[in-house]
């Protein structure tokens, strides 16, 4: 929040009648002074700026066994587990609508690839291989789809390509990649939530009552009697 920037007012908001409650205490963004900074130069760095991504992820690629609760649902169900990834990240999109985006285009490809392979004899080879290049189509657009948060907690907590390209990743592995980044937003949020905060508490408030201030007033007027008491004697 930057300090010592208020909304001015109005010609039409001279008089204090038609003031808001509230409105002069409203902060203005300005961008020269919130706008993130050159730790050795100090000149302002522009909104494109992004930091390098020097992190380590805390858990490799194929160590899905290190967390059991992902791994199985990775395995069985990972439309579920694509569903909480998001919802961690993005709060714009529910957890109920990735899960079904997910399903619809992986999990769907995965029956239609199935069937394929179950009904091969029944189906014309030329047939056979137009369905082959549209899955794998399909699942590269899948992989660029399910990249995209991978990408955001990566530049979030500026993490490295772990071993390479966010897509890449869950072309390759993407059940693996669920995994370790259900397993990375776990032990971020943990860290997060450990972190002592210091609490400042104000002093309690100190009232006066009505004994004490006749104490008070009745001190102070004996003191100025002593003084007034005083002659001065010629030495």
């Amino acid at each position: 929040m930057a300090e010592g920037t208020y909304v001015k007012l109005s010609k039409e908001q001279d008089s204090s009648e038609n003031i808001i409650p509230g409105e002069l205490h409203q902060p203005v963004d300005v961008h020269q002074i919130t706008a993130p900074r050159c730790e050795l130069c100090g000149q302002t760095l522009p909104e494109s700026y992004h930091p390098p991504a020097t992190e380590d992820w805390t858990t490799g690629l194929l160590g899905c066994t290190e967390d059991l609760d992902s791994c199985w649902s990775g395995l069985f169900c990972p439309c579920m587990l694509f569903g909480r990834n998001v919802e961690k990240l993005n709060e714009d999109i529910s957890y109920t609508s990735a899960c079904i985006g997910h399903a619809i285009c992986v999990e769907g490809g995965i029956v239609l690839a199935t069937l394929t392979a179950a009904f091969h004899g029944y189906i014309e080879p030329g047939t056979v291989a137009l369905l082959a290049e549209g899955l794998f189509c399909t699942w590269w657009m899948c992989s660029v789809y399910t990249g995209m948060p991978r990408q955001t907690l990566q530049r979030k907590y500026h993490l490295k390509d772990s071993p390479c390209d966010p897509s890449m990743v869950h072309l390759c592995f993407h059940w693996c990649a669920l995994c370790q980044e259900y397993r990375e937003m776990k032990s971020r949020l943990l860290e997060d939530a450990t972190t002592r905060t210091t609490v400042i508490h104000p002093p309690p408030i100190q009232e006066m009552n009505a004994s004490e201030e006749q104490y008070i007033k009745s001190s102070s007027s004996e003191g100025v009697d002593q003084h007034t008491d005083l002659e001065l004697q010629p030495v």
